[in-house]
């Protein structure tokens, strides 16, 4: 595919190592991946290049994204062609995994795609699988960070839906559906990494 299909987040450039650091630490040596919401494809190709005896399933609803997510991981031989999905939708037609990757969506989107996320996971994740979720979060009753509350406010702004989610709240939810307690790891730039093992 062309690389003038390739869009570019000049975030995933600055938050790929630490995230990559993370998931070498905590993914098994020849896991099967399914990425969340790729977007540009940037992360899933990098990851993918990095961790070669992996098998990565990039994920996105919108055909300009898998196009993109295509082109940065042409050649590349252990990343499946981008499949569409919507993280509210009840069926993903996605074999069980040993882990489910999320980066940057919760909080640019409805809480029902969270809500969605973690009831798919749960259904595909084999017992004991990974769910990597990173983002900014806030924490409850803890102020946030000048930067952070900035963009939680502009982010609510243009959707009322949107906005940094407080981890106690994400990780009440993610115990409905089966996982333990996160593992919680301070990135960069107000960022987090959220690590859920699934029971079941």
């Amino acid at each position: 595919m062309p690389d003038d299909y390739r869009l570019y987040s000049p975030s995933a450039a600055r938050n790929r190592d630490p995230i990559l650091e993370v998931l070498r630490a905590h993914l098994g040596a020849s896991d099967t991946v399914v990425e969340i919401a790729s977007g540009t494809g940037e992360h899933v190709a990098y990851f993918a290049a990095a961790l070669p005896k992996l098998r990565w399933q990039p994920t996105d609803p919108l055909p300009e994204h898998r196009a993109s997510i295509n082109a940065w991981a042409a050649g590349l031989t252990n990343v499946l062609p981008a499949i569409p999905l919507d993280a509210t939708s009840i069926d993903w037609a996605i074999p069980r995994v040993d882990a489910v990757l999320c980066i940057n969506m919760i909080h640019i989107a409805p809480w029902a795609a969270a809500e969605g996320l973690f009831a798919g996971a749960a259904r595909i994740l084999a017992p004991g699988g990974l769910l990597a979720l990173y983002g900014p979060f806030r924490r409850a009753g803890v102020k946030m960070e000048p930067g952070n509350a900035a963009f939680d406010a502009d982010l609510r702004c243009r959707d009322p839906s949107w906005g940094l989610r407080e981890i106690e709240t994400v990780a009440a939810l993610a115990a409905v559906n089966g996982f333990d307690p996160p593992a919680i790891t301070p990135m960069p730039a107000n960022n987090t990494m959220l690590l859920f093992r699934h029971r079941h």
